[in-house]
């Protein structure tokens, strides 16, 4: 484990004590968003001719 990702998921943890259930779903759907772009952009690349 990097020290930056030790740093990120203590902040994450202390984000999650201080503003409880609305910070957790609020990270839940912002992973949910990057998942689907990256979907997608791995979609378009396929169809553009990429791999």
């Amino acid at each position: 484990m990097t020290t930056q990702l030790a740093g990120d998921l203590i902040i994450l943890t202390l984000v999650a004590r201080v503003f409880g259930a609305d910070a957790i779903a609020l990270l839940r759907r912002l992973a949910a968003a990057g998942v689907r772009a990256g979907v997608s952009e791995m979609t378009r690349h396929e169809r553009e001719g990429g791999r």
